[in-house]
């Protein structure tokens, strides 16, 4: 899936991560706890080697419960990092960033010297806001969009440990095409971007699957729709989402569907597992050998005129 939306000042930042990261001691990468696959950068993986690393699972209380404890199991198992999982409400809960990331680099603590970390994430992650609330003080510009934060900055927030902010950072390429609905789904690509049924659609269809019941609650649904444009219909009816001829206007009714996602109203969601990625990643890893393979094929075939 291409994001139509790739700002000049992201590719700045990528620019400016690549050089700061040979001097930081710790990696702290925000993720959206209802994508945290979805919302990792795929480049920080190779970027960062053996830097230490805590990915904060953020916005919780929006994500199912459940599916992010076996997500924290899966990241410290399979990919030997340090989690946490956060909410906005729990400041306490947040504050423990910073005594995690002393006990992680103790050696270093215990000789006095300055622990240097970096924070990263994707856009609208509630990655100031998380900022705002370690230095206790108002720091980072927050707001409920992307690309709020354009520029680096360098926080101290106490007890030896000194922090460096990025902008939130995409990637212009989205390989998997359901992460990039995850995303969008999400509120991590700007709106301008994307079109609200097609968006909706995706969400529709998986909620009907993996969420049946948050759609009867919130929409007084008696029996379930068997398709998505069924449920996008019956939501549009609900919702007064009517174009002339009595016909469903769908951008609308994506625009309702995606917004009662994005507040929580429809309930704690979370948009992938572990084992729904690991299958993504093998289907994709099958279509590059398939590619590899066509495209040598093709050069063997030119080679031989």
């Amino acid at each position: 899936m291409k994001i139509n939306w790739y700002p000049g000042h992201m590719h700045k930042a990528s620019k400016e991560i690549k050089e700061a990261l040979p001097h930081i001691d710790l990696i702290i990468e925000v993720l959206d706890a209802r994508i945290p696959y979805s919302s990792q950068n795929p480049v920080l993986a190779d970027l960062r080697q053996d830097t230490p690393c805590i990915r904060v699972l953020n916005k919780s209380d929006l994500a199912d419960s459940a599916l992010t404890a076996r997500w924290q199991t899966f990241l410290e198992q399979e990919q030997g990092v340090k989690t946490l999982a956060t909410r906005t409400d729990q400041p306490e809960k947040i504050k423990q960033i910073i005594g995690l990331c002393r006990n992680m680099l103790a050696s270093k603590v215990a000789t006095n010297r300055v622990v240097r970390t970096m924070i990263m994430g994707i856009p609208n992650v509630g990655k100031s806001t998380l900022i705002n609330i370690l230095a206790g003080k108002v720091i980072a510009k927050t707001g409920n969009e992307p690309a709020v934060t354009q520029r680096q900055q360098r926080i101290n927030l106490g007890q030896n440990v000194i922090l460096s902010d990025t902008p939130g950072v995409l990637w212009p390429n989205v390989e998997n095409i359901n992460s990039g609905y995850r995303l969008a789904i999400t509120g991590a690509i700007k709106d301008t971007a994307m079109h609200y049924d097609d968006v909706a659609f995706f969400a529709a269809h998986y909620l009907l699957s993996r969420y049946p019941e948050h759609l009867k609650q919130r929409f007084q649904i008696d029996d379930i729709p068997e398709t998505e444009i069924d449920l996008m219909t019956l939501i549009g009816q609900k919702r007064g989402c009517l174009k002339a001829g009595k016909q469903i206007d769908m951008d609308k009714t994506g625009k309702i569907l995606l917004q009662d996602i994005r507040s929580g109203k429809l309930g704690q969601i979370s948009w992938e597992s572990p084992e729904m990625v690991n299958e993504e990643q093998a289907e994709l890893e099958r279509l590059r050998a398939a590619k590899v393979a066509k495209k040598a094929a093709r050069k063997k075939k030119r080679s031989g005129r």
